[in-house]
């Protein structure tokens, strides 16, 4: 019974979002009615042209800063646990608490 409950749950899932599609050109033209309004609040208008341009361009790129070291940091530490995993610890005399986190990613990666 488990299987028939996933495969009905899937079946739904893919039926909402079949009957939500068939709503696009409907919410599109909501959204760009909102967004030309004169009546409409700032935020509204703002919201609607943002909907607007993330369907249409996708979601800006965010980057992701870890506090000391920004993005670069993050990328160089995925990068010495994923590209070169020995290298993660092993001869390396800058290993210091923040590689801590690396070694267990490493450690993860490699229960997989």
């Amino acid at each position: 019974m488990p299987a028939r409950r996933k495969t009905s749950n899937a079946r739904t899932l893919t039926e909402i979002r079949s009957l939500a599609r068939s709503h696009t050109r409907t919410a599109i033209r909501v959204l760009v009615g909102i967004m030309r309004s004169d009546d409409a609040t700032p935020a509204a208008r703002l919201s609607a042209a943002n909907a607007i341009l993330d369907r249409g361009w996708g979601k800006a790129a965010q980057p992701v800063e870890n506090g000391e070291g920004g993005m670069l940091e993050l990328i160089q530490r995925i990068e010495r646990v994923i590209v070169h995993p020995g290298s993660a610890g092993e001869g390396d005399a800058g290993v210091d608490a923040r590689d801590s986190g690396e070694l267990d990613l490493q450690s993860r990666l490699d229960d997989r």
